[in-house]
């Protein structure tokens, strides 16, 4: 089951955290993975490990929010079964404290980047009359979060996304579907912490494991298993859905 086998995987942002867990998850099914990447010697270095380990994946460094060098980079790779928009910036503020510099770079890179990948993969899908396309969003994107007011924004631009394309492509048998992660453990998250919070990271982290019911933040291999169901085969039959994993966040959180 969940077999990839002979289909090319596109992924954002799979130099880190979760994009790399998907990344090495979908080779592992047997994906040929592409990964996009801002930072290419991260994207290179996931690329090494997948080929080391018997894979096939290449890396390409890409500003997801330029679509000409984007169309260059999807023309370069050929046929694509999956894409998996992952790449994406955080950001803390309100609405008072956040500037129009900073809101426009927090919708380039996670607004307008996922449009881009979906403009330039939506064409090649058609073309084999089948593929699947995976957005990750957040729970900032159906609840509300303090001092997260652009990135709520952003976020909840890619779950309506998620639902037009389903609606628009459902003739051409492309499916898209979004997952809403919770706090996952990651190097971002570490950075973002130790950005934001000088001097109180134990105190943060500590603070924001527990702001989930189950008591801790997910990891990145949860979120990969999921990603990996949503795009296999074996959900042939699910499109146009948010998939909350949050650790009871959204349900549990009285």
């Amino acid at each position: 089951m969940f077999s990839l086998i002979n289909k090319s995987a596109v992924i954002t942002g799979a130099g880190s955290g979760i994009g790399k867990a998907i990344a090495l998850l979908f080779s592992k099914q047997g994906a040929t993975v592409h990964i996009i990447e801002f930072n290419l010697e991260a994207g290179e270095k996931v690329a090494a490990e997948i080929i080391a380990g018997g894979g096939s994946a290449k890396a390409h460094r890409c500003d997801v929010s330029d679509q000409q060098a984007m169309l260059h980079v999807f023309e370069s790779i050929g046929p694509i079964d999956i894409l998996v928009n992952n790449a994406g910036i955080a950001h803390v503020g309100n609405v008072e404290n956040t500037s129009a510099d900073d809101f426009e770079k927090v919708f380039r890179v996670n607004v307008q980047g996922a449009y881009n990948a979906i403009h330039c993969a939506v064409p090649k899908m058609k073309i084999n009359k089948k593929g699947v396309i995976l957005n990750i969003a957040s729970i900032a994107a159906i609840v509300g979060l303090p001092d997260r007011f652009a990135y709520s924004m952003s976020k909840g631009a890619i779950y309506a996304m998620t639902l037009s394309v389903a609606k628009d492509y459902l003739s051409e048998n492309i499916r898209c579907n979004s997952i809403s992660p919770a706090r996952v453990h990651t190097p971002f998250v570490d950075g973002f912490i130790a950005k934001n919070y000088p001097g109180k990271e134990a105190e943060m982290f500590d603070k924001l494991s527990k702001s989930q019911p189950i008591g801790r933040m997910g990891n990145v291999d949860e979120i990969a298993a999921l990603a990996l169901y949503l795009c296999s085969d074996e959900a042939g039959f699910i499109s146009g859905n948010d998939y909350p994993i949050d650790g009871g966040f959204i349900k549990l959180n009285n």
